[in-house]
């Protein structure tokens, strides 16, 4: 007797697009049938074997505040007894769907790598704005201001200066080979002491309050774990020397928000990107929208026209290896 069809939840829009290149990745001996949500609530219960939680789904959600459509594909995920598997297409999963998944024991990959290399550039720019001082010449220029450096102190070189990466990923990675090139020097933060790539120091998270005295740039690049929410507390901002900044690509958690709200505007910390906040969408009323020293992004860090077919890629892939029964790339646990 034949197997059932493999059902795969997934969006309209992917179905319509990929449904070829899934056919291949299952191969001639694998029927399956796509489960898509219907637009609007269905009291019928949805059910499917795998789900692709494509960046259509997710939409301009936030961890914190999830729209009707987002919440109907989640709710299929949450309502769907046969889920076995469940692919994001973020590079991180704490987002708390799948954490009810994971606890149902649904296996929840990511698609870690796939945004990488734009990340890894929008923090540098991010990093080099504020080393140059862009802020203040663009807030000049838009009041047609001729406002040279030289009058209102001179940025510091880079070359020579230290930086702190937490994470250790293929964000940080990048990150760290682009400051080396610029005479940076880079210490890295992460789960273990081993050497890495490129003889940059490297220290595990219990050293992470010893090496801020002399961390110029604290750049964050790390999944939101148990270890790393609120590692940036009001005291590590402290233990930075005046004058350091900071650049979040991570997630807001990782920062006690307040407290590097009252570091910058006392300008003990000389200044911040951020990409990623406590809440998401940031609130309107927020301080760091205004202050002067802070280039604030809407977590759009990893946007680009390339990332979707990286994602897909990731996710084919992995459905190979299902098919395979060969173990699956980037597992969130």
């Amino acid at each position: 007797m034949a197997s059932a069809p493999l059902r795969i939840l997934l969006s309209a829009a992917t179905l319509d697009a990929h449904r070829p290149a899934i056919d291949a990745a299952l191969g001639q001996g694998r029927a399956w049938q796509p489960v898509v949500v219907p637009d609007v609530d269905d009291a019928r219960a949805v059910d499917a074997d795998l789900a692709f939680v494509s960046r259509d789904v997710t939409g301009l959600s936030t961890k914190h505040e999830i729209l009707p459509a987002t919440q109907r594909f989640y709710t299929a995920m949450l309502q769907a007894p046969s889920l076995r598997w469940a692919h994001a297409h973020s590079a991180g999963a704490d987002r708390a769907i799948y954490g009810q998944l994971r606890a149902r024991g649904v296996t929840v990959t990511t698609s870690s790598g796939a945004n990488a290399g734009v990340v890894a550039q929008t923090a540098l720019a991010g990093l080099l704005a504020l080393a140059r001082h862009l802020p203040q010449l663009i807030d000049a220029q838009r009041a047609s201001r001729w406002a040279p450096l030289i009058g209102s102190g001179l940025p510091r070189d880079l070359q020579g200066q230290h930086a702190t990466i937490v994470g250790w990923g293929p964000i940080g990675q990048q990150i760290g080979a682009v400051l080396d090139v610029l005479g940076v020097g880079v210490t890295v933060v992460r789960q273990r002491a081993t050497p890495v790539a490129g003889g940059f120091e490297t220290v595990t998270f219990d050293q992470f309050d010893a090496v801020l005295p002399r961390t110029d740039w604290l750049i964050l690049a790390c999944p939101l774990t148990d270890v790393t929410r609120g590692l940036v507390s009001r005291a590590a901002l402290q233990r930075l020397p005046a004058g350091a900044r900071l650049v979040n690509v991570a997630r807001g958690e990782v920062v006690d928000e307040a407290a590097l709200i009252d570091a910058l505007r006392v300008q003990h910390l000389g200044g911040a990107f951020l990409d990623v906040f406590a809440h998401e969408p940031l609130p309107a009323t927020s301080p760091l929208w205004s202050l002067p020293n802070v280039i604030a992004t809407p977590h759009s860090a990893g946007f680009s026209d390339g990332n979707a077919a990286r994602v897909v890629e990731i996710f084919l892939d992995n459905l190979r290896r299902w098919a395979d029964g060969q173990p699956l790339r980037n597992i969130s646990s």
